[in-house]
This record gives C-alpha cells, structure tokens and sequence, in this order.
C-alpha cells in the first residue's frame, strides 16, 4: 500500500497528524507492507526566509486578529499537540520560507531517509525554535538525521530538488489539495487534517482490505 502524505514543515496540524497516523499505523497488521511518501507543500510561497516578528505577530496579520486571539490559537494547538506527546514551543517558533527545507527532505528520501528527516525538521521547528528559512541552521541539524552539514550545505546553496518541490505541488493541484496535513491511499480514497487516530486507523483497515 501506498501512503502519500502531503505536509508543510511549519504547519502545526501536520506535525499532529503525522503523530496520530503513525500511532494508527504502528497498530495496522499489514504495516510492514505500506510505503509513506512524504509530498511537499507550502503554506506560503511567497514568504521571506525570515519572517519579521514573532509567530504570534505573524497569525495576528494573517487572519486579522488581535495578538491576544493570536496566542490563544496557539495555546490551543499546543494543547492538542501535547496529548500525543509533542510539546510545542510556540512562543520561540521563526517562521519562514520552507521551499529549502523541503529540497532538503526531497533529498533525505533519495537516501531512504525521509521519515527520519521529516520528524527531525518538524521537531526543531515547533519544539526548539529552529529558524526554518535559513540554510545553515537546516544543514547543522542534517547530521542527525544522516547526512552530513557539508552535503546538506552544498545541496541547499544549489537549485537541486526544486523540481520535485514543484512536482508535488502540481501532485497536489491535480489532486484539488488545497490545505494540509492531506492523506491519499493508494491514489483511491483520501483523508483531509489532522483526523482523530481511529479515523486513520479505519482508513488504513479499508485501503488494506482491497490490497490484501
């Protein structure tokens, strides 16, 4: 079975729905046999590296709230986050421009890396203020998920992977995803957000039926 997940490294949901996917998955019989391919997709493609100001400032601006309002969504995705044990810091979160960093999960995966390095990137990002637009701070936190600072360095100073970035974007639109996190199984049937486990679990258990 084939899983295509599309996210965006700042996209608080996503993070949560990648952790309650995967605890519906760890529970699937069939689990050895599915393949997640991460897609990328970007929340706003035409944002600075660094975004000026906190996030809080940036959510106000957005959706045209006051920074109250702002902090108390953040407060409350927090919240969610931290019932499956992901502790968002959001208050030290340096948004930004995640076309680089998908190149570089683009090229994780071409090493069979791609789930080691999408969890990384997602954690420094929401829990330890990762500034997610900058190439440098993105090489440095490579090694640990298998590659080196050097390679990641000369992958991110270059143009390579831009195309796939691309290529799942257009995946996407042919697709009609218009927000993330966004689950398609098998190119049959599809989930949209971050749904509850048992509805990944049910969704797992129909896909497999028809494989298996």
């Amino acid at each position: 079975m084939k899983i295509e997940i599309w996210s965006d490294v700042i996209c608080p949901w996503c993070y949560i729905g990648k952790r309650r996917f995967e605890t519906a998955l760890a529970d699937f019989a069939q689990r050895d046999d599915v393949q997640v391919i991460w897609r990328s997709f970007e929340l706003d493609a035409n944002a600075p590296r660094q975004q000026p100001g906190t996030l809080e400032e940036m959510l106000a601006r957005k959706y045209r709230v006051s920074p109250q309002e702002a902090a108390a969504m953040n407060a409350r995705v927090s919240g969610i986050a931290a019932e499956i044990g992901l502790e968002y810091h959001l208050d030290k979160a340096r948004p930004g421009n995640t076309f680089d960093a998908h190149r570089l999960l683009h090229f994780a995966a071409s090493r069979q890396l791609g789930d080691r390095a999408t969890e990384r990137v997602m954690h420094a990002y929401f829990c330890e203020g990762l500034p997610v637009g900058d190439r440098a701070a993105l090489a440095r936190l490579a090694p640990e998920f298998g590659i080196t600072e050097s390679d990641a360095l000369a992958l991110l100073e270059s143009d390579a992977y831009a195309d796939a970035v691309r290529a799942d974007e257009a995946r996407a639109a042919a697709f009609g995803i218009n927000g993330v996190p966004f689950f398609v199984f098998d190119e049959k049937s599809s989930i949209s957000g971050a749904q509850p486990i048992e509805v990944f679990a049910d969704a797992l258990q129909q896909a497999g039926a028809t494989v298996y």
